[in-house]
């Protein structure tokens, strides 16, 4: 087992937003028709984890961590929802949102609140009253469905990793009529090359429904840079990527399906949805998430950004059955089991391992 952790630093550094929002990028006739859309999500998804990452940075110590003290996540989410829930209401006004977070224990402590006020305006343009930061809060209230356009938001997807100084994400994405057509994610703690985890951090991975994934850095001011998925065309070529945590995805199940289809390689293990990111990058092969509850129902926050980058790097992703995920049945993935993203080429193969090992279960 690899478990990819990185050591905690300073201040990240943020490209100003204004710069970002005018950087060239080549446009399919696809991504032309959510350019919009593309751009305010991506304001709001970094704006996010900036204030992510000063929650680490300001609040996070050795004791926190050794009490189990989840406070300093609690802010963060609570402030993330506030910041992107915030940006998506101003630009798209009649749009709703799928957000994992309420205000409802917030409203009832004035210490907490007050802190996510001050880190909500510090990395927004227009300051916000506590009673606008509940209300943005609770505009992630929505229920889904098969019908219309609605966002649905992770404000910290990996919150032990957040926690540990390792892997979280900050997950956006639009659904139009049960489609995935927009999934923004932001990844403040991951290298951007996997390869060099003492190299540069943070990384704004987007994809659009038909016009490709990209990657770009927090810091650079390099233009979008096209991903793919690995080429590999036998398991022994690469690896699986797999959650940190056993209580998320049978670990014991991902060995018996790796040894069926001969991949020796170690697994990746991180939180969060930078998991999709590491496979659609190309620098893991698949990624399963094997259910370990017959009732757990995975809910959409937690890959529908992750899913369109896998299928627009060239992956393919269905459910453990073989099933296409299925975002229209409202907050959950309740018509599904599990979730296996793979680099397309080995989906088939590693889908029968799936079969052989789960199938009975499930």
């Amino acid at each position: 087992m690899v478990q990819v952790a990185f050591a905690r630093r300073g201040a990240l550094a943020f490209v100003p937003t204004r710069r970002i929002l005018t950087r060239p990028f080549t446009m399919s006739l696809s991504t032309a028709a959510y350019a919009r859309e593309r751009e305010v999500a991506t304001e709001a998804v970094l704006r996010a984890s900036k204030l992510c990452t000063r929650v680490f940075q300001n609040l996070v110590s050795a004791s926190t961590i050794e009490k189990k003290d989840k406070s300093p996540v609690t802010i963060a989410d609570y402030g993330a929802q506030a910041v992107v829930n915030s940006i998506l209401h101003e630009a798209f006004p009649n749009d709703p949102i799928v957000g994992e977070e309420d205000s409802v224990e917030l409203r009832g402590n004035a210490a907490t609140l007050d802190k996510v006020v001050e880190l909500a305006n510090s990395v927004l343009d227009k300051s916000l009253s506590s009673s606008a930061v509940l209300e943005a809060i609770d505009l992630g209230t929505y229920a889904g469905g098969k019908k219309g356009r609605f966002w649905t938001l992770d404000p910290i997807d990996g919150t032990k990793g957040f926690l540990r100084g390792e892997q979280f994400a900050v997950c956006l994405a639009l659904i139009v009529d049960g489609t995935v057509q927009l999934g923004v994610m932001g990844c403040p703690n991951l290298p951007v090359e996997l390869s060099k985890p003492n190299g540069e951090r943070g990384c704004l991975l987007t994809a659009v429904r038909g016009g490709g994934a990209y990657q770009r850095s927090f810091a650079s001011s390099s233009t979008d840079k096209r991903i793919h998925v690995n080429p590999a065309t036998s398991p022994s070529e690469t690896q699986f990527c797999e959650s940190v945590e056993a209580g998320h995805s049978s670990q014991s199940d991902a060995a018996a399906i790796a040894a069926h289809v001969g991949i020796t390689r170690p697994s990746v293990r991180m939180d969060s949805q930078c998991k999709y990111a590491v496979v659609a990058r190309g620098d893991a092969g698949a990624y399963l998430r094997l259910p370990v509850s017959a009732t757990y129902e995975e809910k959409i926050w937690d890959h529908a950004g992750g899913v369109l980058l896998i299928r627009e790097a060239g992956g393919s992703v269905c459910d453990a059955r073989g099933r296409e995920l299925d975002f229209s049945q409202g907050r959950t993935l309740k018509a599904n089991k599990g979730v296996v993203a793979t680099n397309g080429v080995l989906h088939e193969q590693i889908m029968r391992a799936v079969e052989s090992v789960v199938g009975a279960k499930i």
